[in-house]
Order: C-alpha cells, then structure tokens, then sequence
C-alpha cells in the first residue's frame, strides 16, 4: 500500500499491462505524442457522455459502457490507468463546481478581487 493510496500496491493485471513501465519495471511517464492521444480520447469520450446525458461516468458506469462502447475502449486503451478514473472524477468535480458558481452568481455573489476593485494578480 502507498503512503497516501488506500488501494492495495500491487496493481491489478488489466492496470499492470496499461501501465507502461521501463525495463527495470518502474513507471515510464507517457511521452507528448501519447498524452496528446490520451487527450483526445478523452474528449471525445466526455462528448459522448454529453450527447447521452451521463455526467458521473463512475457511478453510471453501465450507462456510459451502454451508450459509449466504442469511445470507452479508446479511451481506456490510450490513457494512463490513473488519469482515467482521475479525468472522470475531475469532469464531475468541474461541472459542480462550475453549477455552485453560477448559484453564487445569480444571488448577487462576485469575485472577491471585483468586489474590493483590485487585480487578482496582487503583488506586495
């Protein structure tokens, strides 16, 4: 087990076999070519979802599978195991995030740097 992980150390087969690793079997970190690819799996995953109204694509997983077949095994294939339960925690995150900001927003709330007429970016 890691220091800040609660899942177990020893990855699964399907995780140990996506996971690319060097040849004294420690991580290797995906080149730009394959992070560029991983990136454009991933929207195009999150535009189906979009398309079939899937938000939470952990918690609807038999939905997203159902409705995204093809655009799940894209992406799964060409990201890192980690990013991929990362970017999907992520989209729910931003999207609730993005929700509580509008909320604020609409019962009078502004940012604080708007509100006291300073920059964001403050300097001593």
């Amino acid at each position: 087990m890691g220091w800040f992980s609660s899942s177990p150390s020893t990855p699964t087969p399907q995780a140990q076999a996506a996971t690319p690793t060097s040849l004294d079997g420690t991580y290797t970190p995906l080149k730009r070519n394959e992070r560029k690819a991983c990136w454009e799996a991933r929207d195009t995953y999150f535009k189906c979802l979009d398309k079939n109204n899937i938000l939470d694509a952990v918690k609807d997983a038999d939905a997203a599978l159902t409705n995204c077949p093809s655009e799940n095994a894209k992406y799964e294939q060409d990201c890192a195991t980690s990013w991929i339960l990362y970017f999907k925690q992520k989209r729910v995150a931003d999207f609730n995030r993005e929700a509580q900001l509008k909320k604020l927003e609409s019962q009078g709330a502004v940012p604080i740097a708007q509100a006291q007429g300073e920059s964001k970016w403050k300097l001593w």
